[in-house]
């Protein structure tokens, strides 16, 4: 990592936390106690906040410590900065192909969602917090291609060519296409809703690949929008055994059954250090990573950015692209005059140059797991209280949607955040609602609902789902198939007065 882009973090004077909502600094709720629901983080973990700047305030006991308030501020400013790569080598910092240049290019809003986008993709766009997905339809598991990597990278350090080039031909397009559903997308009291999905194309002349290597129309792409990052820490929290026992009484009564992760060996990995060994996956849309230390951030610094570091010394690259571009003109310079094979060698080789330092890691990392959750609002409305009744009783939305957990005894990361109750509202398990046309996330985690309801005011829309083409809350239950069928006829059948009920209690969890 460029030491540069880090200096300012490095040399912070700071100052004790404001109390002023109006600034965004973090607050509490004063000597003002409320019932246990409103502290959707619990105690350590939640804030009194309802301003655009929700989503990014420490935790009370980040807040509370010097040196771990020190930590977050210095890894809030690694979460917002462009890598950038050095002039004296292609790939220093940045690179050689990456997918974003920050974190807050996928994560708008500190921890934010994505906003919906259609027509070009463009990665350069700051609404666009898209990821591709390239598989083959035809695999049982909907196997990724082995030309690209998980996450696609459309941008590349010179020489290098990216593998999927957004400027070539029609580059890569997403539209929306309407939906009718059973109901005729109209409620029986006559108001109506409407449904989109996505229908994502790439253009062949955008693929560094020729045809004969690899043939996108054989191929289908989907797009995944990223995920909140705020109450991670609260999240992997959460015992393994506690999740486990949930899938167990899943199992156990027959109906909506999640999909438990498979055990991650984060030691394999260069995974969770505080809790080495296989832990069920929880974080992803496909729960593909079992702790947050080998989970979201920590894996995204470094395939998103492709930047090293010292317990990630590989490039996040395939040996397809790397053997395409051992031959080609330009990167043959670079490497001046060595051999494709000793070219195709330094670039999948494990040993690469750290570029980024494990002291910026941490701080990232204590920012990353140090993300608050907003508290929730008014809880004691009659209205809200309605919707509750339904949430929890007559829906059967908890089926899914677990209100709350509490958080093993002993969380050596942050000791602080450990025996907390906390009410994220999911499972952690996967679950099929039999969308059209999903992508590879048609067996999704379970969203943890837990302050979406400020997505409007923090980042300006209210976009849903994994692929964000619910607009609103309304539409997203009415695409609720498959396990959640009679949950969401339940709802087609409420009148007016209760949906509206319903879409108030989420809007205050």
């Amino acid at each position: 990592m460029n030491n540069k882009l880090f200096l300012a973090a490095c040399c912070l004077t700071l100052a004790a936390a404001c109390t002023d909502d109006d600034n965004g600094s973090a607050n509490t709720n004063g000597n003002q106690e409320y019932g246990e629901e409103y502290y959707a983080g619990g105690k350590a973990g939640t804030v009194f906040i309802t301003s655009s700047f929700a989503y990014k305030q420490p935790m009370p006991v980040i807040d509370a410590d010097p040196t771990l308030y020190k930590q977050f501020m210095r890894g809030e400013r690694i979460s917002d900065k462009s890598f950038v790569a050095s002039e004296e080598m292609a790939f220093s910092g940045l690179g050689p192909v990456y997918v974003r240049k920050s974190c807050i290019a996928c994560h708008p809003s500190y921890g934010g969602r994505s906003q919906r986008v259609s027509g070009k993709f463009d990665s350069n766009d700051s609404h666009n917090g898209y990821l591709l997905t390239i598989y083959d339809p035809t695999s049982p598991e909907l196997a990724l291609s082995s030309y690209f990597t998980g996450m696609p990278q459309t941008r590349a350090v010179l020489p290098f060519k990216p593998p999927i080039d957004e400027n070539k031909g029609s580059g890569i397009t997403i539209t929306w296409l309407p939906h009718t559903d059973e109901y005729g997308n109209k409620f029986p009291d006559g108001e109506t809703y409407e449904l989109i999905y996505p229908q994502v194309t790439i253009d062949q002349a955008a693929i560094l690949f020729d045809r004969s290597e690899f043939d996108i129309d054989k191929h289908k792409v989907g797009i995944e929008a990223t995920i909140g990052i705020y109450g991670t820490g609260l999240l992997d929290a959460i015992s393994d055994e506690d999740l486990r026992a949930e899938y167990q009484q899943q199992q156990a009564r027959g109906y909506c059954v999640g999909v438990i992760g498979k055990d991650i060996d984060d030691d394999a990995t260069g995974g969770n250090k505080y809790y080495p060994g296989k832990h069920p996956g929880r974080f992803t849309y496909l729960c593909t990573r079992g702790s947050l230390d080998n989970g979201p951030g920590a894996n995204a610094l470094w395939n998103i950015t492709n930047v090293n570091r010292a317990d990630r010394t590989s490039l996040y690259i395939t040996r397809a692209y790397a053997e395409k571009m051992a031959q080609d003109p330009d990167v043959q310079k670079l490497y001046a005059g060595l051999e494709p094979e000793k070219i195709v060698d330094s670039l999948m080789s494990k040993k690469q140059k750290p570029e980024m330092t494990m002291e910026d890691y941490e701080a990232f990392m204590v920012w990353h797991r140090g993300l608050a959750v907003p508290a929730a609002r008014n809880l004691d409305d009659p209205k809200v209280q309605r919707g509750r009744t339904l949430f929890y009783e007559t829906l059967g939305c908890t089926a899914c949607h677990r209100p709350s957990w509490k958080t093993r005894d002993s969380y050596l990361p942050l000791p602080e955040i450990s025996n907390q109750t906390i009410y994220p509202y999911t499972d952690l398990l996967r679950h099929d609602l039999d969308m059209l046309e999903p992508g590879r996330a048609r067996v999704c985690r379970t969203t943890p609902l837990w302050g979406r309801g400020l997505m409007k005011i923090v980042s300006g829309h209210s976009d849903k789902l994994h692929d964000l083409r619910a607009r609103n809350s309304v539409e997203a239950i009415m695409w609720h198939g498959g396990e959640a069928s009679q949950s969401r006829e339940k709802f087609h059948k409420l009148s007016k007065e209760d949906r509206d009920a319903l879409i108030k209690f989420l809007d205050a969890i």
